[in-house]
């Protein structure tokens, strides 16, 4: 923001002001072509509306979220599954999905109080596989995510999480900038 005074910055706090589990009235009014539609299937979309058209307005979008049980916490599917709708962020073809958004940086930030990986006392991580498919089903695919893991393991850890997160800031924001 100090290096552009008249940027905007969105701000949804899922976690102070979660969105609501998708309905059976949601999927079926997403599922339903534009013009089949009534006024209450109509209705039932206007907060993923507003959920779209916030990110559709986005030149940059920075994502930081917690990971629970391998995954991403449930608050953020949901975020997901008001975004993720067919025939409006993503088409339907003979050759599959086709994102209809406009592709733009997306940073993400997974953060893990324990060690992923491979070794055996590494965990599974899939947010970030998950993440790249979603957004790359809305035709986002400049997508760069930094995993920050191990924070429940000491200050040490901790210690190494923050350079990470300092040098991969730096870069992104250098990057930004040319």
């Amino acid at each position: 923001m100090a290096q552009d005074p008249v940027l905007v910055v969105i701000e949804r706090d899922l976690g102070t002001q979660p969105v609501p589990h998708p309905d059976a009235q949601f999927v079926e009014a997403s599922l339903m072509a534009v013009e089949e539609r009534n006024d209450t299937q109509r209705d039932a979309l206007i907060f993923s509306e507003v959920l779209i058209s916030e990110l559709e307005a986005a030149d940059v979008i920075l994502l930081s979220t917690p990971m629970h049980n391998f995954i991403v916490p449930s608050v953020l599917k949901a975020w997901l599954d008001h975004v993720v709708r067919p025939r409006r962020t993503f088409g339907l073809t003979g050759a599959g999905k086709v994102g209809l958004l406009r592709d733009r940086p997306t940073w993400v930030i997974i953060a893990s109080g324990d060690v992923l990986g491979d070794d055996p006392v590494g965990q599974a991580d899939f947010a970030t596989p998950y993440l790249r498919h979603v957004f790359k089903t809305i035709g986002i695919t400049d997508l760069q995510i930094l995993t920050l893991d191990g924070l429940n393991r000491g200050l040490e850890n901790q210690a190494a999480a923050q350079i990470r997160f300092d040098k991969w800031l730096e870069l992104l924001v250098l990057d930004r900038l040319k």
